[in-house]
């Protein structure tokens, strides 16, 4: 059967983060042989938790919930509904954005407020160019969704492609973030806070294509979220669902090697542990850093030199700080804006420094779900973004933290209003660029892996599968689609697809696509001819032909 010739398929998965999970639990559920062999005693990679002593818990990397339909699918391909998995909670407003000038704007998935916001700034000419702005990034973030998440540009003439090349003009994909976004928002203020997203990518917004002002929309349309007991919870139920169909995960259990015969050679073989084991497999997917993953775990080549100069994200420093009491002037996410907002880019991107004035993210997850710090205290995470570590530039790191520190607390205090801000801080753990690269092996620290520059997206990001080792397959966050949690699940699955496809076999039904069910005859959709629309129009230029028509017949 179908099932039995899959479970003579052994599969090796390296990394237990968001990728390799889900593709654990794909192909477990397709009667492969899984086994996940992960580097740490955790599973979640960046999306792990850190606990103290006193019962504060920390999500130590992403804390926004993002297209959630795409998690919704990735339960629905599995055959689980994701609410008998995870209890999530809707943030309202999305965020608080504080501004040098003490302003603070609230944006929201409640138009009625966001015509407020946008209002008292642009008054009603801005609302309504908000509202073209909306419309054009909805455009972008389906049209992404079905050209980029969706497909796998596995040969360069998945791309050469008239389509493509027409979605690209309608994608903007020439023009940048903060540029595209003066053309709908007129105010400073305004055009800061619409543009200061593409930081979830890990890029400037005077860097990033225009394409993806797709993550403002994402928010204003479908909300940020956050899972009751952390972001770990996703992993969690990931491997749960691989576990329960056979899958294995052990942990503590460092790669040393992806084994293969010669560089040239069209397959691997397994792997081989630090402790000196080797396991064979018929598949290894690899969900390590896949930049650490050429330069280390496979045979040196051409390919993973010029992979380790690419262009890459951002870095971060992170505080984890558990606090003394509860800290009201601060919601679940709030940003804190530069008022040298370009320099500050400029000096994270160009120079690879930590900006003069830093903007920065405070996450208080205590404020959506209670469980994450003890009764009448709040925990917070402070992310400062800083350039990855650069062996061309001098940094200096140590200096970088102190400075951070004492300027976020400054802010903080100044922005809020709370006095002796410090004095509430009871413990702090920090996490450095350095730490990043130590704990997860991420290519000079950078936190999510290589950048969506034009030229490193689509068919021009590293695929998914080997070039010579055709049975070695990468899923995370610098292969295909790219970078961000709910992106690399849409990786995981066409991991999955191409992994049954070169063996022949078909994608599960469950696996498809599905549109809406009219649930009665009120829901058939009935397209609208557009021509209709000008069917008066013609009549009316005919009518008036006529009308001239006779009145110049009378005089010839």
């Amino acid at each position: 059967s179908y099932i039995t010739l899959m479970a003579a398929k052994k599969v090796i998965i390296i990394g237990a983060g968001v990728g390799g999970s889900a593709v654990a639990a794909r192909l477990s559920q397709q009667g492969f042989d899984v086994t996940v062999v992960e580097k740490n005693s955790f599973s979640g990679g960046r999306c792990s938790l850190i606990y103290d002593e006193d019962g504060h818990r920390f999500d130590r990397g992403p804390s926004l919930y993002l297209m959630p339909k795409v998690f919704e699918e990735t339960f629905k391909d599995l055959g689980e509904n994701i609410n008998d998995w995870l209890e999530l909670k809707q943030c309202n407003p999305n965020y608080k954005v504080h501004f040098h000038d003490d302003e603070i704007v609230e944006l929201s998935c409640d138009l009625a407020q966001m015509k407020t916001q946008i209002e008292k700034y642009e008054g009603a000419p801005g609302y309504s160019r908000f509202l073209d702005f909306v419309k054009e990034s909805h455009y972008h973030y389906e049209s992404a969704v079905n050209m980029v998440l969706r497909r796998n540009f596995e040969s360069i003439w998945d791309l050469l492609t008239p389509s493509n090349a027409l979605e690209g003009i309608r994608l903007h994909v020439i023009d940048k973030v903060y540029s595209r976004a003066c053309r709908f928002f007129w105010t400073d203020r305004l055009r800061r806070a619409f543009t200061f997203q593409s930081m979830y990518m890990g890029m400037s917004p005077f860097d990033a294509p225009a394409t993806y002002n797709l993550l403002q929309y994402t928010e204003l349309a479908e909300g940020i979220w956050y899972p009751v007991g952390g972001f770990n919870k996703v992993v969690q139920s990931l491997e749960a669902i691989a576990k329960k169909n056979g899958a294995k995960f052990r942990y503590s259990c460092p790669v040393k090697s992806i084994d293969v015969d010669s560089p040239s050679s069209s397959k691997t073989k397994g792997v081989t542990l630090e402790s000196g084991e080797k396991i064979e497999a018929d598949i290894v997917v690899c969900n390590a850093d896949l930049i650490y993953a050429y330069g280390n775990l496979l045979p040196k080549s051409p390919y993973a030199s010029r992979l380790s100069e690419k262009n890459l994200t951002s870095s971060s420093i992170s505080f984890y700080w558990s606090m003394k009491q509860v800290v009201p002037e601060l919601d679940a996410h709030n940003i804190f804006l530069a008022e040298k907002y370009q320099e500050s880019f400029d000096d994270i991107f160009k120079r690879y420094q930590l900006p003069t004035e830093p903007s920065f993210y405070v996450n208080v997850p205590s404020r959506m779900d209670p469980s994450a710090a003890p009764e009448g205290r709040d925990t917070m995470v402070v992310l400062v973004p800083v350039g990855y570590i650069n062996p061309k530039v001098e940094q200096n790191f140590p200096e970088m933290i102190k400075t951070a520190r004492r300027r976020i607390l400054q802010i903080i205090e100044k922005r809020t209003g709370v006095k002796n801000f410090e004095s509430l801080i009871l413990r702090e753990r920090i996490s450095t660029p350095q730490d990043w690269q130590r704990d997860f092996n991420l290519h000079r620290g950078s936190i999510l892996g290589l950048s969506h520059d034009i030229l490193q997206v689509l068919w021009f990001r590293p695929s998914t599968r080997h070039q010579t080792h055709k049975n070695l397959y990468f899923v995370g966050a610098s292969t295909q689609p790219g970078t961000g949690v709910p992106i690399v699940l849409c990786g995981a699955k066409l991991v999955g697809k191409q992994i049954l496809g070169d063996l022949g076999m078909s994608v599960p039904d469950a696996w498809q696509l599905e549109g809406p069910r009219p649930k009665g005859s009120l829901d058939v959709v009935h397209h609208y001819s557009a021509w209709l629309g000008w069917l008066p129009v013609f009549i009316l230029i005919l009518a008036i032909n006529y009308q001239l028509f006779s009145m110049l017949k009378q005089y010839i």
